[in-house]
């Protein structure tokens, strides 16, 4: 009996200690003693003490086990706010390289389109028929009947013929040039066309790549969180 009340203080001193089992176990003993020794009012101490500590263990170890849930989801959430932090930083990486990428291309293609366009014109100006007036027959026989007067050194009325054949050629020289400026700016506006096609299909895929990549991210994202 001594020694259960010997335990029983220590227990009263410590009832959080490690050794709450035999703690209990010792109080147990200690009511069953009273009980058959007729000691009742030290029996129904000792029950309310054990239902007390009964209830104070289960309390620690739903505690314990709460703040072992606790620090298990802090872990699991710092892991994955730190894995959703490396996803955002790979794939902020990728877009940018991504961008980088397609504006090299743009910037490469509209460097030879000025090329292509400026080596274009030059060509078509050089090489569009006709390259030179074709003088109507009325021009040419002026000309002639202008040689011919002055030959016969009727000068007024070669002067006067020379006005009218200078008046018909820059009309037709106009004319010409009209005609030919005409020409070459439908084949320039063909040519950009063409270069202007060119581009959109740059940008078309382009922008494809950007929808796919997009597209990726939120794939991967979305396996990532159904992870946690």
């Amino acid at each position: 009996m001594e020694a259960s009340m010997s335990a029983l203080n220590g227990m009263e001193l410590n009832p959080d200690g490690s050794d709450i089992a035999e703690f209990l176990e010792v109080l147990e003993k200690h009511r069953l003693d009273c009980e058959r020794e007729g000691k009742y009012e030290e029996a129904e101490l000792a029950r309310t003490r054990l239902l007390q500590l009964r209830d104070h263990e289960e309390n620690r170890r739903r505690e314990e086990l709460r703040s072992q849930q606790l620090a298990e989801r802090l872990g699991v959430e710092e892991a994955h706010m730190k894995e959703l932090q490396e996803f955002n930083e790979i794939w902020d990486r990728k877009v940018s390289e991504f961008e980088s990428h397609a504006g090299n291309l743009q910037n490469t293609l509209a460097a030879r389109h000025k090329s292509e366009h400026q080596a274009y014109l030059e060509k078509v100006r050089r090489e569009t028929e006709p390259r030179t007036p074709r003088w109507s027959k009325d021009l040419l026989n002026l000309r002639k009947i202008e040689v011919t007067l002055a030959k016969m050194k009727k000068y007024a009325e070669a002067a006067k013929t020379k006005a009218q054949g200078d008046q018909v050629e820059a009309k037709e020289h106009a004319m010409w040039k009209s005609k030919r400026e005409a020409k070459i700016a439908a084949l320039e506006e063909q040519f950009l066309h063409k270069q202007q096609l060119e581009m959109g299909g740059l940008l078309k895929r382009i922008q494809s790549g950007r929808e796919e990549q997009k597209q990726a991210r939120k794939s991967e994202l979305e396996r990532l969180v159904q992870r946690y």
